[in-house]
């Protein structure tokens, strides 16, 4: 593969702490580094925005260990996949009923391995095909399947074809995270298995953000020549998304100190595992923001109304990022937590996804053996931001 040049490194702002009590685990297979919890890279002296967050209601319950979450078009539900039982279910989010829609055969769940990231093709109208990320026997891979509605419940999803095979796969630091692009493309994002030599190689799909043709091709105009590889030093990326002006963020599990919310740009070099969270060293695409792993291990992340929405798994909460341009616009604020106890008002939060304008879908993550499940976990919420 070609070596690329040093993309411009992003303008580190002026950084601010918030202090929290500290967790007791970390959500993303490492330790806790015992100290105090913060954010940083406040990037304005003014007050957090006022946003909000109303849920609205719980639309269902009893999901073991859900993970993926794609919504239907023309609000016909959701298909969720489940991390350890290897099913996709669907959800009506009027009645909040669920049909086994059928098993993925060939995952092996073990760990944070199991079936994980949804995707509907850019196609869907017409091709009915859904994209699975998931771990198999001797990798982590990308499939996709035929869904028939029509069919008997447990039958709906056809044999999956491969897209994508020989992702480095592990107990932990799996990625997971799938989905198609405003350019049609499909964007998955990969863990570096706790190898971390793997994040800097470029001949290794593991510790990147990967982007390629429906068909599992390298897409036109890849940093790396014929190389799915978009971005590279990653050490556990489980949230993708893009605003409205089509550019690509994603969330990032630390190790020790920092969680981080980075803007993507094509052949940078994230940096890990030489630097973790902001370090101001040529070469590296610092993050926009970053937390202490105990107020974040992030998941998930959505855009609407103006911010990046990220789910917090050891965390247990809710992040709101609004965007200015480039940068964070001001302070993040987090939302469904107990400011006396700070735990989460519902725990672990895995998935969110837009409902369309200011609503969103978001899945808890209480029984995926790391969480305390609740009578009714785990759940999927709709909610409104603002």
């Amino acid at each position: 593969m070609q070596r690329p040049g040093v993309q411009p490194v992003l303008a580190v702002l002026a950084c601010a702490s918030l202090l929290f009590t500290a967790g007791c685990s970390s959500g993303g297979g490492g330790p806790s580094d015992g100290g105090p919890s913060a954010t940083a890279h406040a990037q304005s002296d003014a007050p957090p925005a006022k946003g909000s967050v109303k849920v609205l209601r719980t639309v269902a319950t009893g999901l073991n260990s859900p993970w993926g979450l794609a919504p239907l078009p023309g609000g016909a539900g959701l298909l969720v996949s489940s991390r350890d039982q290897a099913t996709v279910t669907l959800v009506d989010t009027g009645t909040g009923k669920k049909t086994d829609v059928g098993t993925v055969p060939g995952v092996v769940p073990a760990g944070e391995g199991g079936l994980l990231g949804l995707a509907l093709s850019p196609s869907y109208a017409s091709d009915h095909l859904l994209y699975a990320y998931f771990t198999a026997k001797s990798d982590n891979r990308i499939v996709r399947m035929r869904y028939d509605a029509k069919k008997p419940p447990g039958e709906q999803l056809g044999p999956p074809q491969a897209v994508f095979t020989g992702i480095p796969k592990g107990m932990f630091h799996n990625g997971g995270r799938i989905a198609f692009g405003p350019d049609k493309m499909l964007y998955a994002s990969t863990g570096e298995t706790e190898r971390k030599q793997l994040a800097q190689d470029k001949n290794s799909p593991a510790g990147k953000i990967l982007r390629m043709a429906p068909d599992g091709k390298p897409a036109p105009g890849n940093p790396f020549g014929d190389s799915v590889v978009y971005t590279y030093g990653h050490r556990n990326v489980e949230g993708l998304a893009w605003d409205k002006d089509k550019r690509l963020w994603a969330s990032e599990f630390g190790q020790d100190t920092w969680d981080e919310l980075n803007l993507i740009v094509a052949g940078d070099n994230y940096g890990w595992p030489l630097a973790e969270g902001t370090s101001g060293k040529r070469g590296f695409h610092d993050p926009v923001e970053e937390w202490r792993t105990s107020v974040a291990s992030p998941s998930g992340i959505a855009y609407a109304e103006g911010s990046i929405w990220m789910a917090a798994l050891r965390g247990q909460r809710l992040w709101r990022i609004p965007l200015n341009g480039k940068q964070a616009a001001v302070k993040p604020q987090d939302f469904l937590i107990d400011r006396a106890t700070e735990q989460g008002t519902y725990g672990r939060l895995r998935t969110v996804v837009s409902a369309g304008g200011n609503k969103l879908w978001l899945t808890t993550s209480n029984t995926d053996s790391r969480g305390t499940p609740r009578k009714g976990d785990d759940r999927i919420l709709e909610l409104e931001v603002s």
